[in-house]
């Protein structure tokens, strides 16, 4: 890769996560790309501060000439259009999580990727050291087979503030849900790139628990996969300070994460075939424990940036190809809609199904009048 080349980066969206993509861009923190245009609804003085084109519309963006490719971070009830429209004009494009309202959405924008455009999604907690370590140890075989996962992520605590400043924020009409499509999206992709999809789920959703949304603001998912392994996950943004716990059991030892340090734990012999052998009657095999928390300190959404720089100019594999977003909003469709259908829910999800379920509650939803507050915004605390 020529070390000089440049990738030409639109972006369409300019709200709080957009900024802090740009700063990254414009700080040196990300090679090979530079911001050459801008789009938005209002008034965009930074444009000017960067000497670059402003646009109102996506669709005067990318008939520009200015871009090579898009990031979109616009609200998720736009990411389809926008999407469509960068993908329909051949360029290539970033999008911020999730992939769409639905995976039926997904799908349709998936279908307008060409062959040879780049199409990426921010899922930014696959570049942190601690969960690649983790899915190294696993897909080593270290674990054995997997028996059981388990992750309770619900320190993603939101005030009724964060709600109030935002029209379509914890609508299904502008972001098809709550906890599960926005804050647990990155721990729900995490956790199927570590231990892949169950085959069925069961969830119960409670909706406005904690804040006054029509969404879900709380989870209790229980997972069967394929092999006979069992899981779940429990998600809030009501708790305080909450808990991040993620276990990952198998045959061989096991992975726990406390939010803070990562164990490894691994048995010898193997717990089934201790099971098998012993004549303890209370015996267990013997387990060794080691603390492998990894450096974390990586700026994870400039190195997503970067790795989209990468794969266009020099055809570097992608980290988080959108594709891989179908996934972590399978299992949040799924989630839902074992709670709507008070059943359990078999993966591959059916998506036409679920859209139609999802478009109903859409059709009956609105955004809301923005309340006239001024908040205290913190982008550094939003992360988990």
């Amino acid at each position: 890769m020529d070390e000089n080349a440049m990738v030409r980066l639109g972006v369409v969206g300019l709200g709080n996560i957009a900024g802090q993509h740009i700063e990254h861009i414009r700080s040196g923190k990300v090679a090979n790309c530079e911001v050459s245009a801008l789009c938005s609804r209002g008034d965009a003085p930074l444009a000017a501060d960067l000497g670059v084109p402003h646009f109102r519309s996506c669709r005067e963006l990318v008939d520009s000439g200015e871009c090579d490719a898009v990031l979109v971070a616009t609200p998720t009830w736009h990411h389809f259009e926008a999407g469509a429209c960068v993908l329909e004009a051949g360029l290539h494009l970033l999008m911020e999580k999730p992939i769409g309202l639905s995976v039926a959405e997904g799908e349709r924008l998936l279908a307008l990727q060409g062959q040879d455009q780049v199409f990426a999604l921010m899922l930014n907690q696959r570049t942190d050291p601690l969960f690649m370590a983790m899915r190294d140890i696993i897909g080593a075989g270290r674990l054995g087979e997997v028996t059981r996962t388990h992750w309770t992520m619900t320190n993603w605590f939101r005030p009724e503030v964060y709600f109030q400043v935002s029209d379509w924020r914890a609508t299904w009409k502008g972001e098809g849900g709550g906890l599960l499509v926005n804050q647990c999206i990155h721990n729900l992709d995490i956790f199927q790139w570590l231990c892949g999809l169950p085959a069925q789920v069961r969830a119960h959703c409670r909706f406005g628990r904690y804040h006054a949304i029509e969404v879900e603001d709380e989870v209790t998912a229980y997972f069967e996969y394929e092999n006979g392994a069992t899981g779940s996950f429990i998600g809030s943004t009501g708790e305080a300070p909450g808990v991040n716990r993620l276990d990952i059991v198998g045959d061989l030892g096991s992975l726990s994460f406390d939010g803070t340090s990562l164990v490894l734990t691994q048995n010898e012999p193997a717990t089934s075939q201790y099971n098998r052998d012993t004549r303890d009657m209370f015996g267990m095999p013997a387990c060794s424990s080691s603390d492998i928390t990894p450096a974390r300190d990586v700026n994870q959404h400039a190195t997503i940036l970067a790795n989209f720089s990468a794969a266009i100019l020099a055809g570097e594999p992608l980290i988080a190809p959108a594709r891989d977003g179908l996934d972590s909003l399978a299992l949040a469709n799924a989630m839902l809609l074992s709670t709507w259908e008070e059943r359990a829910v078999s993966l591959p999800l059916d998506s036409a199904h679920y859209a139609r379920q999802l478009q109903a509650r859409v059709a009956a939803s609105s955004f809301r009048e923005k309340a006239d507050i001024q908040a205290n915004v913190d982008m550094d605390a939003s992360y988990r």
